[in-house]
């Protein structure tokens, strides 16, 4: 059976080690090839056996999502066809045709902005998938000027800013914003980390097409009752 490469970044106290273990208990439930699941992580403490550990790059300091240009590394010691997941998903659906759609080029999820302009043009990096050593100039040119983490809201924007040609849009349904797209924007309450839904139990509509929830912001996975997500974030 031909196996498959995803990968996942822990850094710092944002998520702990449960996030890790259910988003590769859900990829390998909603997979059928054979995956070899693998996280980019300072402390693998508590994670599931069967995760593959990816030391940080050595050398470099950065915080959070900014590890995540790494993949791009000419160096990354990982070789084939990479999928990088955000660990604040909720998968319900199969996702091998991750794995097939537009093989030879750069996926990416077209940015959630789509909700309110519908031909918006950027990148959301919750998902994407990748060639091993394609794109190098990634990397290389954030660690040749590690300021750029600091010019940039965060590293999607980095990464839309080096990919100019090859690349392709994951169709909109299969990846789905869960409070613009499957919930509204207008149910969000609160600020910063403290946001939430104003009705605490909901039943959305979800779409034929979606595979993967995605919680960009908050509220959080955990922070949501609603029986789509807890039926399926396990």
């Amino acid at each position: 059976m031909i196996s498959k490469n995803v990968i996942c970044l822990k850094h710092g106290a944002k998520y702990n080690f449960d996030y890790v273990n259910r988003l590769y208990s859900m990829v390998r439930r909603h997979s059928t090839y054979e995956i070899n699941f693998y996280c980019i992580t300072e402390n693998p403490y508590n994670l599931h056996p069967d995760i593959k550990i990816l030391p940080l790059p050595s050398n470099i300091s950065l915080q959070g999502w900014w590890y995540k240009p790494y993949v791009f590394s000419k160096n990354f010691p990982v070789i084939g066809d990479l999928l990088f997941i955000d660990l604040d998903v909720v998968i319900i659906k199969n996702i091998d045709c991750f794995w097939d759609y537009e093989p030879d080029k750069f996926c990416i999820i077209r940015d959630f902005t789509r909700s309110q302009i519908s031909d918006w043009k950027r990148f959301n990096s919750s998902i994407f998938k990748l060639k091993s050593g394609s794109f190098p100039n990634v990397w290389e040119n954030l660690v040749n000027d590690l300021n750029q983490s600091k010019r940039m809201h965060g590293d999607q924007d980095w990464i839309y800013s080096q990919i100019k040609h090859n690349y392709a849009y994951w169709p909109d349904d299969w990846c789905q914003s869960y409070k613009w797209e499957i919930r509204d924007r207008k149910e969000i309450i609160g600020s910063g980390q403290k946001r939430t839904f104003a009705s605490i139990l909901h039943e959305p509509k979800i779409k034929l097409e979606t595979k993967i929830l995605v919680f960009h912001g908050d509220p959080k996975p955990d922070q949501v009752k609603d029986p789509i997500v807890i039926d399926n974030w396990q």
